[in-house]
This record gives structure tokens, sequence and C-alpha cells, in this order.
């Protein structure tokens, strides 16, 4: 533990602006001489008092609840005070800095009340609480994965895996990778019997168990990954194709102008949506052509950088101009530059536009649509989905992030390592005990029992001031 680990720290911890209530928190080894001095009297544990809250004159800033929450039953297992006032930026800031002056008081003759307290770092109250052993890394990011939800179904993810669902997958999971780790390691001192050992203890029956569980939580973290993230789609094609009407039909709002006027859009325009609570982030780009245009040559580099870095690409398609021997080779060119730019990964979904006007006319595949009136969005949206791989896990998801799914794809590597020496017995049982200590090591990864500083402060530095 680092020692600013030990310093008492203050924060406010609630949004920055006006609001109904504000909210000051303070966690400390040893919060008693600090409340004495502030309010001239001890706090009862776990009761919110009514109580003025007073300058070092006396005079009161306001009247609110002060709650005490002595170690360890507390959110960091220190002690943690709470004062709760109107929430006005002035009214906290003077509680912080009345605070921060009751702490020093004493400091003249070497005796502060609360020696060292200090404005607290973003995230650092949920940094002690895991370092004080209250929750796990992967419970502490989804404290930001909660806050940070944009969906519902985000939220609710996020909330499975602040109680602790994910990490007690991840603990069963490394539990059965140490038993059989032991099993393996134990057989080494006994070479004459180790085959005929593991082969009565079922290890491959335990491997291969342990290899199912790990791709059915992969499955499910990946949908909570899904949750958090959400996809990247871009829609892509010739000027007039009905590129801005379809983020608008989609959205559900006028966000992009729209007119007969080929070239209108010149920027990409972007707007968040939500098909059964997975984010998709639709961004809109200028319409592919050459152009003489300076303005029009930036959009349209901006929209190839865009559908460079795409998740997923709609490709649109004009109906009514569909047999039209320059619109078909402007398409032509558009679907060759997509294929020599974008990554093999990348679905590209042809959408036809304006069936509504095009009655008759057949699609080459795809999805078929019209932004005007609305039909076929709901096709699409299903495309969406489908391209994205959700599936709405039965057992319901727990929010992941991408460095879960790094590590859990190391452990069913390591998994298949250690399922390869099994297979050639005795000649390789410590290299197998070797991918099972490796497996082991990345499940502790996401729970964090064996974590750099480096890997905390990334990680923590992403949250709120005071959370």
């Amino acid at each position: 533990m680092l020692s600013r680990h030990l310093d008492p720290i203050l924060a406010i911890a609630t949004a920055p602006g006006r609001g109904a209530v504000g909210i000051v928190r303070v966690s400390g080894k040893n919060l008693s001489p600090l409340i004495a001095l502030l309010f001239g009297r001890t706090l009862p544990a776990r009761e919110a008092l009514y109580l003025p809250f007073c300058d070092s004159a006396g005079t009161p800033i306001d009247k609110g609840l002060a709650i005490y929450f002595p170690a360890p039953h507390s959110f960091t297992g220190e002690d943690v005070l709470e004062l709760q006032a109107h929430g006005g930026p002035v009214v906290l800031q003077l509680l912080l800095a009345r605070c921060l002056e009751a702490a020093q008081q004493g400091a003249a003759v070497g005796s502060p009340v609360l020696p060292g307290l200090r404005l607290a770092t973003a995230g650092e109250f949920s940094e002690r609480a895991f370092l004080n052993d209250k929750i796990d890394l992967a419970q502490a990011e989804a404290i930001a994965d909660l806050i940070d939800a944009s969906t519902e179904a985000a939220a609710r993810s996020a909330a499975q895996s602040l109680s602790g669902a994910f990490s007690r997958e991840v603990h069963t999971l490394r539990d059965a990778v140490i038993h059989l780790r032991m099993l393996v390691e134990a057989t080494l001192d006994f070479p004459e019997e180790e085959i005929d050992f593991l082969q009565q203890a079922d290890a491959k029956g335990q491997l291969e168990r342990i290899q199912a569980s790990v791709q059915a939580v992969f499955a499910r973290a990946s949908q909570g990954a899904l949750l958090r993230e959400g996809i990247q789609v871009v829609i892509a094609g010739q000027p007039n194709a009905g590129k801005s009407s379809l983020l608008n039909a989609l959205a559900g709002a006028e966000l992009a102008i729209v007119t007969p006027i080929a070239g209108t859009t010149r920027d990409r325009v972007q707007e968040t949506i939500q098909i059964e609570g997975v984010p998709i982030h639709v961004i809109d780009t200028a319409g592919l052509r050459a152009s003489e245009d300076a303005v029009e040559i930036i959009g349209i580099a901006r929209a190839w950088d865009a559908i460079a870095a795409a998740d997923v690409v709609l490709f649109l398609h004009d109906l009514t101009r569909m047999r039209q021997p320059d619109y078909q080779a402007g398409d032509a060119e558009i679907a060759t530059t997509l294929r020599h730019k974008l990554p093999s990964r990348v679905p590209v979904i042809d959408v036809w536009n304006k069936a509504d006007a095009a009655s008759g006319t057949e699609s080459a595949g795809g999805v078929t649509l019209s932004a005007k009136t609305g039909a076929g969005l709901d096709t699409l949206r299903r495309a969406l989905l489908d391209a994205a791989g959700w599936q709405a896990p039965a057992g319901g998801s727990f929010i992941a992030r991408e460095r879960h799914l790094q590590a859990l794809r190391q452990v069913e590597q390591h998994c298949a390592e250690a399922h390869a020496h099994l297979a050639s017995k005795a000649q390789a049982l410590d290299l197998l005990a070797e991918e099972l200590r490796l497996a082991q090591g990345a499940l502790s990864d996401i729970t964090g029992e064996f974590s750099s500083d480096d890997l905390l402060g990334v990680i923590f530095s992403q949250f709120c001031i005071g959370k």
C-alpha cells in the first residue's frame, strides 16, 4: 500500500452544479476528533442527525444531515463522515474549507486534529474500498459503469456486477483451476503413479468442464461488454441516398438536415440510440463521390475516417436510381473501396432505401426499407443486433470490460495448452501445471487479487471525483 493510501481524504460526492442536496464525504482512520470539533459532540453510528454546520466562529453555514459510519462498517472500510447539505456550489465549498481548516487545528503545537487530510483524487473512495477488501476490482469497475450506463439494460448489468455476480463466476472458475492444479502438482512427486492417479481423479473431465465454464462466462461477459461499449455504426453511400433521413428515422428526431440538394451533409452527425438495451452509436457522413468543392472534400475524407473506425457499416443504396449507369458505377466504386479499406471482421450491411418511391423494384439482398415511412426499420434494427453478436443471455448479463475479455481469452488459451499437455501424459505434466498456474493468474487479474499499482491507477483515474 502506498503512503497516500493512509491519508484521510475528503471530496464533494455529488455532481457539480446546483441541486436540492449536496454531499461532502470524509474518509480516514479515526474521524472522532474531527467530528467532535465540527459538532461539539459525538455522533451515533449510522444514524442521520439534523445539525447546524458552522464555521470556525460558530456562524452557521447551513443546516443538514450528518451521518457517521465507523470502520470497518463503511463503504471504504475506514471511518466515513457524510455531510448532507443544500446543493449549492458555494455551500459545499464552504463545508470543504471548514473540514480542512478543522483538521489542521492544533497544528501549531504539533498535534493537528486530523493530520494529512486532503482532497481526494478521482475514484479514491472506491480505491480505498478495494484496498480494504470491501469490494474486488471487478465490483469497483462496476461502480463507474453503473454511473456511466447509457441504457437501462447496461445499468442492470452493472448492478449485477456490483452485487458480485461476475466475481462469483470468476471465483468458481479459479477454485476449479486451483483444485486441478493442486492435483497435478501433487502427482509430480510420485512419477511412477501419476498417470493412473490423474485418470482416477478424472483430470481430463475436470479440465474439460473448466473449459466449458470459461466459454459460458466469456459469452455472458461479451454481452456485458457490448452493453457497456455499444457499437459504432456508420451510414455510408452516395449523396441523396437518404443517409440523413435514415439517421433521423432511427433516432426518432430531426437531427440531421435533409434537403434534395446533393452534398447537404458536410460533416459527421452522431447520435446514440438503443436497441434492446444495446447502445448503438450511429454516424451520418458526407455523401461519397468525386468533388472539387474544398469543404465537401474535407467532409468526404472525414467520412472515410469514420468508416475505417466502424464496427458496422450501413452501405445505403437509392432504389429509385439503381438502374442509372452513373449511379451503379458510383456504388461499385464505393463497394470496391470498402473491401480494400475495411478489415474482413467488419460487417457491411447493404440497405436499400426509398422503397416507398420505388414500388416493384427489387433489391439485391440486404435490408429494404423506407426512411420516410419507417417500413423495414425493425428489420434493420434486428440486422444491427445480429451484426454486433447480441444474444440476450438466459441468466442475464453482467457488465464487463475489454480487459476482462482479454483475461478470459488468456484463460481459454492456457486451458487449451493444458489439455494438449494432459493428452501427452507423463512427459508434460510439469508444463500442464504451469499452464494451470497461468490460467489461475489471469482469473485473479479480473478481481484484482494480483494487480499492479499502474493498473489500479489507470482504472480508478477514470472514476468521478468523490466516488
